[in-house]
């Protein structure tokens, strides 16, 4: 079987990744959410001011998987990181691809000394909390997730 490696994400990635990112968008119930286009995703990780950065998971030079994330400050705990997507393709999974790619986030985060990490799941993704639960994780049902589209 071949090894799993993470690395860090490189622009000529970005293809890839935004095919993972519709395969959890179906995953999720919301194809039609999707609407970052594949200029917009490049630009904003790989341009002259970067708003995320991220780790994929390869296997024999195939991106199986991805985090990405990007930095939140809390007026509580100071920087933080916001894990906005961690996605192991289906066929992928139980595999360790995950636990890897959450294992180089936390090292990251530890690196650029930030106070934590943060994220969310959707409450009927079963196999994602259980993952969670494995680490030190805490969840909070209080807060309600709020957006607005302008």
């Amino acid at each position: 079987m071949p090894t799993i490696t993470v690395r860090r994400a490189a622009k000529n990635d970005c293809p890839r990744m935004l095919e993972l990112i519709n395969e959890l968008a179906v995953f999720e119930r919301a194809p039609h959410e999707v609407t970052v286009t594949l200029a917009h995703f490049a630009e904003s990780g790989f341009g002259t001011n970067p708003v995320w950065w991220a780790f994929v998971a390869e296997e024999a030079g195939i991106v199986i998987g991805f985090a990405l994330y990007y930095i939140r400050y809390s007026t509580w705990k100071g920087q933080r990181m916001y894990l906005e997507d961690i996605l192991v393709t289906e066929q992928h999974r139980g595999r360790n691809a995950g636990r890897l790619l959450m294992d180089q986030l936390i090292t990251e985060a530890r690196e650029k000394n930030l106070s934590g990490i943060t994220w969310q799941v959707l409450d009927w993704n079963t196999p994602a909390i259980k993952f969670y639960e494995k680490y030190t994780s805490k969840f909070d049902g209080e807060w309600v997730n709020v957006s607005m589209d302008i």
